[in-house]
């Protein structure tokens, strides 16, 4: 008989694609004696910057003394980085043994859950089984509909940066997608709200705050002082805390902040120090991450046009004056158009690949697009090809950035490394 291998079994429902509702993820919780009610949430949703401010506030917690559980997707290098207490990730054991138990109950459903609410089903158990103080939660898609939001009342509801993506889904406007978004605000329970949130989602956030008698907190600027911003992190002080955000990018100051507003507003007795010292100990994987110093490879995992954008104003702010060679790869329904158009004349050479996704979009639109906006352009096709060129282009250029694709970025790390 053939080993039970969980992240096959767990793939498998992908062909059930992605199907908003609470009613599959309701039934197969019920047969597992619903353990998301033994655990307590800080339950996270937003379009951009949901994992870096999830990320954050595990750490804090942990440094808190909680045992605190992590629930993120996608993941980077393996499957097992989804769940994690205290900055473990589940083993592949646990994984096995949590996902058989869950199977059988899974197979007698009228209607099958889709991937990620086998998954969701699974870290709860996994949590709870762990005896979890806090589970620091992020939503898959949306909010409204998305299978986290199963849970009750959490702690805190966050509402992380909104703005476009997912539209066949969410909507085509900032007014739908914050409505979804805003789903997770709960009865009478507290909520905190990315402070540079876009005035049209700000609206909605503030109106669906009020409908759910939800004290809304929004973290106050007038209390934060940017010290310095480097490829290396940025230094701030906020509400007097000199703080290190081992994180780059000047978006992660703010949702660094957001992470602290609803850390403080939960916990109002948690020390300054231990605040410092999680922000400081957080690590958070493609996000504008320094893989080698020399030669400077980068991996950011930006994939839709505000992610991008960030993107394009780190490189302009923080590698002002170098030579980059950029590798590309996308999903076609990300918009790689405006993507190539905002990064490929920032580099001197433009490498595109394909992700290994059935929504991939060929390397070849990628670099039709990106002719003629820099020096030269490369069809690379594949991560293996890509890494080759762009060493071989160090000779003319200092620095190698991979964007595009979270699906592209732990392929490229390791292809990358294997040869410098």
């Amino acid at each position: 008989m053939a080993c039970f291998n969980p992240v096959d079994y767990i793939n498998s429902k992908l062909v059930f694609g992605s199907k908003p509702g609470l009613e599959r993820i309701t039934c197969l919780l019920e047969r597992l004696g619903n353990p998301q009610k033994d655990l307590k949430f800080i339950h996270i949703a937003g379009t951009n910057g949901k994992g870096s401010t999830a990320s954050y506030i595990a750490e804090i917690l942990k440094e808190q003394g909680l045992k605190t559980g992590l629930y993120i997707s996608p993941y980077v290098n393996r499957f097992e980085e989804r769940i994690s207490i205290d900055g473990q990730f589940i083993s592949y054991e646990d994984l096995k043994q949590v996902t058989e138990y869950v199977k059988p109950f899974c197979e007698e459903l009228a209607e099958s859950p889709t991937e990620f609410e086998l998954i969701t089903a699974i870290a709860f158990l996994y949590f709870k089984n762990k005896g979890c103080d806090v589970v620091v939660l992020e939503t898959g898609l949306g909010g409204r509909f998305d299978a986290t939001n199963v849970i009750e009342k959490p702690l805190m509801s966050v509402i992380a940066s909104i703005s476009f993506d997912h539209m066949q889904y969410l909507g085509d406007t900032l007014s739908k997608i914050a409505f979804e978004k805003c789903g997770i605000i709960k009865e009478n329970a507290p909520a905190v709200c990315y402070p540079l949130q876009d005035e049209e989602a700000l609206q909605v956030i503030k109106q669906q705050a009020e409908n759910k008698k939800s004290k809304l907190f929004i973290p106050d600027i007038e209390e934060l002082e940017i010290i310095s911003s480097s490829i290396e992190g940025n230094d701030i002080v906020y509400k007097g805390m000199s703080i290190h955000i081992p994180l780059a990018g000047k978006h992660q100051i703010y949702n660094c902040i957001t992470a602290i507003e609803a850390v403080m507003r939960v916990f109002e007795n948690i020390s300054p120090e231990t605040i410092i010292k999680g922000i400081k100990n957080t690590k958070f994987p493609a996000r504008l991450e320094i893989i080698k110093k020399e030669p400077l490879i980068i991996i950011d995992g930006a994939h839709n046009a505000d992610g991008i954008e960030n993107l394009r104003n780190n490189i302009l702010s923080l590698l002002k004056g170098k030579k980059i060679t950029v590798i590309m790869g996308m999903l076609l329904d990300k918009g790689y158009e405006n993507a190539v158009k905002k990064i490929a004349p920032l580099s001197n050479t433009f490498i595109a690949i394909t992700p290994k996704n059935p929504r991939a979009a060929d390397s070849s639109l990628l670099v039709e697009t990106a002719q003629g906006l820099c020096k030269k352009t490369i069809d690379a096709k594949t991560a293996e090809q890509a890494a080759k060129q762009a060493v071989e282009e160090l000779k003319n250029n200092d620095v190698i950035i991979v964007c595009g694709s979270l699906y592209i970025a732990g392929e490229m790390k390791q292809e990358l490394l294997k040869i410098l």
